[in-house]
């Protein structure tokens, strides 16, 4: 039997006097994360779990407001102080391959330590080097062998010079080269008269010993190009002794201090390799002028070390959380810079992004924002399949880079991925993208409500107390302000036993209420001064359902909410903007006549009926066909429709009230106007609860407070919303007065009894209703029409057998 709410069913209240503290400030602030037990064991599983193949990564979802991120940060910085922080990362020139720079793991702060170092080795080379090759012993060593070499040149020109006396000939050193001049027996050269003048079987014979003088001088050549190069050489090698001799102690000493690193050593021994390799350039780029010129090179820069990561300030493993995780914050990149014009880069401008700023721990990421950039969503995949981290240029990735450029060698990827987002994109990703089903294996679900108990209402008073140490502007509050936060939290999950997890929109809420009360001067904030905050909210939302009751009040949207009306119902519809919802009344009316088209949804002919709401309609016809057409055909021609309603209509929540206007047209028995209607019917004629159930009833109020309240109006909902009623204070007391009411009904019939004044009545044996009751006129009407009908068509036949 249908019932009518008394207040206190109306809304759920927290007593303050519960509360053993004076004002919050008297609490611990709330330190840990309450209301997300599921979650949170989500978390523990997929952080702790370590798997070589990087798929147990974490999608943490739920709606906004929740504070996931908060919590997870939070839980994340818990969960990494205790583990092991993971090595700095720095890169160094490739000697083998320039183009593709090489990485190095240092332990923690030993990564900047080992570019102090290699700095300091460089500026001793520069400072020491110039010295050691200008020192008097050096200068004495390279003067001994210089005149040695020169000694050998000498001799060398001394054979040739008596090869050439014996063969009858004179050599002279030019510039372009050396001269043969033919000598006579006295010792005199030929001149040019006397030569011409020789016989010639002299000249021939002259000739000859030419020749013979031209191929020594050909060796000779050969001789001091030989002698050249190990000139050369000698003075390369005791240049590099000296060198050698100079640095050997330095990298001895770094060698020992980085003992145990492998690749560190190696790349020490390249670096003394290569600095003894080159000496002469180093040598030379210390003369050089101290302004740069164009192409001009640092001969030092690639001894030099680029620490991408420093973890010398990271306690534990580290957390990263990326804001806008674009495919260069992720994965870094190689800056460039421009010198006269030239662009060039090399392995000092690698930089790091935030997945080897993370390397080692945890990586927190927006899913939304992430896959705003789809080559970072895809490049993402790729490093945790391949468990390597590339830096590459995005035009490289995507294949159309116009150059080749730096290829840094990938640093091994070891590291957990919270995304974080909605719980439709994770449906998406987990039906469309196979990878992420394979990378994301754990969900970690964040409730919109938790239970109201005692631990509840604890926690929301220890959150306020942690507000207020986060923000000194934030007041204390007292029990009743806190009371009165807790009956909030209660409104926003629309609920008696549930409050609302959406510490987003309390934080906003302390924060306001703190600003009323010292708006008044209070010292703490209490019960008024949250409530102050609350109207002033919905009155800064509220614009458009003020302009919709308006429209209502001044007849331009036509609703009644007094009087009675045959196959008119007030329906409840909620309309949520995003910010802020709000229910209202809509005219659901029913018109029936002689037909077989059955219950026609205005709605769907105009495509402007969703599926659900398609559904209630024919599941309406169900509940007629089972009330009234268990012995005869369901024969009639009806039409329902939402007056004024020009956008989509989805939802079966107003199927009771559509029905109820049906009924009223088939039985000619007026609706009470006041009374609005909510709830689905199932087609044993059973009310089913429904959302927005707050909204809807604050909806009809404030129409019915504009129009005026008579003392009669009300609303009906399903009895299993109960317990969903947390109604504005004002409405409850109207109800107190008399001026309101509710009712709560578990059938269509205790509808129809409530609405039209009529019972609804119950059928005998054999199916007939009895009179004086609504389903006694509808039954009446179904006959009617079904005689109607039945008449007409032999009549149909008859004219149709006399036309042919």
């Amino acid at each position: 039997m249908a019932r009518e709410l008394n207040p206190n069913e109306l809304r759920r209240t927290c007593d303050p006097a519960k509360f053993p503290f004076t004002t919050t400030q008297e609490l611990e602030p709330l330190e840990e994360i309450v209301g997300q037990r599921r979650a949170l064991e989500a978390l523990e599983v997929g952080l702790n779990i370590k798997d070589p193949l990087n798929r147990y990564n974490v999608y943490v979802s739920g709606e906004p407001g929740l504070g996931k991120t908060s919590t997870v940060i939070r839980y994340l910085q818990e969960l990494s102080s205790s583990q092991r922080t993971p090595p700095d990362i720095v890169y160094v020139y490739n000697f083998q391959e320039p183009h593709h720079p090489r990485y190095l793991l240092l332990p923690r702060g030993r990564g900047r330590e080992f570019q102090r170092d290699m700095e300091r080795c460089i500026e001793f080379v520069k400072r020491e080097l110039p010295k050691a090759l200008e020192s008097e012993e050096f200068k004495a060593r390279a003067k001994a062998e210089r005149e040695r070499f020169s000694r050998m040149r000498e001799e060398a020109f001394e054979e040739l010079e008596a090869k050439a006396k014996a063969l009858g000939f004179a050599i002279q050193r030019t510039p372009l080269g050396i001269n043969t001049i033919p000598l006579k027996s006295d010792g005199t050269p030929y001149s040019q008269e006397e030569y011409e003048n020789l016989p010639e079987e002299e000249k021939g014979e002259i000739l000859k010993r030419q020749e013979e003088l031209q191929e020594a001088i050909r060796e000779l050549f050969k001789r001091l190009g030989a002698l050249e190069e190990e000139w050369q050489a000698a003075k390369r090698e005791l240049t590099k002794k000296a060198a050698e001799f100079l640095i050997e102690p330095q990298f001895a000493q770094l060698k020992t201090k980085y003992a145990g690193n492998g690749r560190v050593i190696e790349y020490l021994e390249e670096v003394q390799r290569d600095i003894l390799e080159n000496v002469e350039a180093l040598q030379a780029a210390n003369k050089q002028p101290p302004i740069p010129l164009p192409q001009q090179q640092d001969q030092y820069q690639k001894y030099r070390v680029n620490v991408i990561v420093d973890h010398s300030r990271t306690g534990g493993a580290p957390v990263v959380v990326e804001e806008n995780a674009t495919y260069t914050n992720l994965f870094g990149t190689i800056e460039r810079r421009v010198q006269f014009g030239i662009m060039t880069t090399d392995f000092t401008q690698i930089r790091a992004g935030a997945l080897h700023r993370a390397n080692g721990g945890y990586l927190v990421l927006s899913a939304l924002n992430l896959l705003r950039s789809p080559l970072s969503w895809e490049a993402l995949k790729i490093a945790l399949r391949t468990g390597k981290i590339r830096i590459e240029d995005p035009a490289q990735m995507l294949g159309i880079a116009p150059t080749e450029g730096l290829r840094p060698e990938p640093v091994p990827l070891d590291l957990k991925v919270i995304l974080i987002g909605p719980p439709w994109l994770y449906y998406l990703l987990r039906f469309y993208d196979e990878d992420f089903r394979k990378l994301f294996t754990i969900r970690s679900d964040f409730d919109t409500e938790m239970p109201w108990d005692e631990r509840a209402e604890e926690a929301i008073a220890r959150f306020v107390r942690a507000r207020t140490e986060e923000d000194n502007g934030i007041l204390p509050f007292s029990p009743s302000g806190v009371a009165k936060l807790v009956e909030y939290a209660s409104e926003l999950a629309g609920d008696q036993r549930k409050i609302s997890t959406r510490f987003a929109e309390l934080s906003a809420l302390i924060k306001e209420a703190s600003f009323w009360a010292r708006k008044v001067g209070a010292r703490s904030v209490e019960a008024q001064h949250v409530k102050t905050a609350i109207e002033k909210g919905r009155f800064r939302h509220s614009l458009v359902a003020e302009k919709i009751r308006e429209l209502i009040a001044r007849g331009k949207l036509l609703v009644d909410v007094t009087g009675e009306r045959v196959g008119q119902v007030n329906g409840l519809a909620v309309t949520d903007l995003g910010d802020f919802a709000f229910g209202r009344p809509t005219r659901i009316t029913a018109n029936v006549f002689t037909g077989k088209d059955g219950v026609v949804n205005i709605e769907r002919e105009a495509e402007l009926s969703g599926k659900t709401h398609t559904k209630g309609i024919m599941i309406l016809k169900g509940y007629l066909g089972d009330r009234f057409a268990r012995k005869r055909p369901l024969s009639l021609s009806a039409s329902i429709t939402f007056e004024q309603s020009y956008t989509m209509i989805d939802g079966d929540s107003a199927s009771v009230a559509e029905l109820l206007a049906l009924l009223s047209a088939l039985s000619d028995v007026p609706v009470k106007q006041g009374i609005a209607v909510t709830g689905s019917v199932d087609q044993k004629g059973r009310l089913q609860p429904v959302g927005g159930v707050n909204e809807k009833i604050e909806g009809h109020f404030r129409v019915c407070e504009v129009l005026g309240l008579d003392g009669v109006q009300g609303v009906i909902i399903p009895t299993g919303n109960v317990d969903n009623l947390m109604l504005p204070e004002d409405i409850v007391e109207a109800v107190r007065e008399g001026k309101f009411h509710i009712w709560a009904a578990e059938t269509v019939e205790e509808v129809v009894e409530l609405a039209m004044g009529v019972p609804a009545g119950t059928p005998d044996e054999s199916g007939e209703y009895p009179e004086g009751t609504v389903y006694h006129l509808v039954q009446k009407r179904l006959e009617e029409i079904h005689r109607n009908l039945k008449e007409e068509a032999p009549e149909e036949e008859g004219e149709a057998a006399a036309g042919s």
